[in-house]
């Protein structure tokens, strides 16, 4: 079976990894490096690295949409496509070419949490579990058929980061049986049920400031969700009349019932914990770090810093 590969995130890696070895893989579509550092030196996806070490052909299209692009597609004639974390949707021309067809693997219980920050949007919203879903490519947005699902529970102290690489470790096994599957019967999809699809578009670093007129509850998941991208961080003035950013690490502690205060404001300082008033109930928070200095724990940080009651922290709604 002959297997073309697209993607280029981290979460990709350890289902090519494990695709490479088949010896069936015709190629790699991968995003075109991009400016990193402040250098803004072009700087190759690490997944193209690894199939160069491999000789695996590598194509890098700016936009895979175009005909020349599908049509370097089409002469590397792959009898199945299999796309996971690639960045970019894949035009009905390219869903035509292979025989088997194109596959994506989401990380989610498809139709819950359709689009790129999946694996968030669970934590964030409280779920239960999360999973990988194997699913039929179709034009429109992880609308296609689930061909094979697995599940996750989500644990109670679950970061972004720690969801990301649990369902990247599950992901070659699913696949493989899938494949194993097709390879002596047709696999029939369960449609989706359209109705019941939540979306969870893209993050920007704007998206990680805190606000703290939400509930406690819904930003202690937001800041497990959003760790490692796009990190947690709110503001204070310090004693010079200066903004300061100081990014909030997941384990804040939850204050149910907080005397009465304005979103954002410093109810209390002790050496367990910074707490902070919310719309509703109050957080403790307990890792932080100022932009510019280094990780410190509450005790350490409110030594020599502005961090006093009655203060309020506060975001920058026009800040990148």
């Amino acid at each position: 079976m002959r297997i073309l590969f697209m993607g280029t995130g981290e979460i990709a890696l350890p289902v090519f990894r494990r695709l490479a070895k088949r010896k069936e893989m015709v190629g790699l579509v991968t995003q075109p490096d991009r400016p990193f550092g402040r250098s803004s030196k072009p700087r190759p996806p690490i997944i193209k690295q690894e199939a160069k070490k491999l000789s695996i052909p590598i194509l890098q299209p700016e936009d895979v949409r175009r005909a020349e692009e599908i049509a370097a597609i089409r002469d590397l004639k792959p009898e199945l496509i299999v796309v996971m974390a690639y960045g970019q949707i894949l035009p009905a021309g390219l869903l035509r070419i292979p025989r088997l067809g194109c596959i994506n693997i989401h990380a989610s219980l498809l139709p819950r949490h359709r689009g790129a920050s999946c694996i968030q949007a669970a934590i964030s919203a409280g779920d239960l579990e999360s999973g990988i879903s194997i699913i039929k490519m179709v034009e429109r947005l992880d609308a296609g058929d689930v061909l094979i699902e697995r599940s996750v529970p989500l644990h109670a102290n679950e970061t972004g980061g720690s969801l990301h690489d649990r369902l990247s470790e599950i992901a070659p096994d699913l696949l493989m049986e899938y494949l194993e599957t097709i390879e002596t019967d047709e696999v029939e999809g369960i449609p989706q049920d359209h109705a019941l699809a939540t979306y969870a578009p893209q993050l920007q670093r704007l998206d990680g400031q805190v606000d703290w007129g939400a509930s406690a509850g819904i930003l202690e998941r937001r800041i497990r969700a959003f760790e490692p991208w796009p990190g947690s961080y709110t503001n204070f003035t310090d004693d010079k009349g200066r903004n300061r950013r100081l990014k909030v690490f997941p384990g804040v502690g939850l204050i149910k019932e907080l005397e009465a205060a304005r979103p954002g404001e410093i109810v209390r300082v002790e050496p367990e914990g910074i707490s902070v008033a919310c719309g509703r109930g109050g957080l403790m928070l307990n890792n932080l770090q100022i932009e510019g200095g280094k990780r410190l724990p509450a005790a350490e940080l409110i030594r020599g810093n502005s961090i006093v009651v009655g203060r309020c922290f506060f975001s920058l709604a026009s800040e990148a």
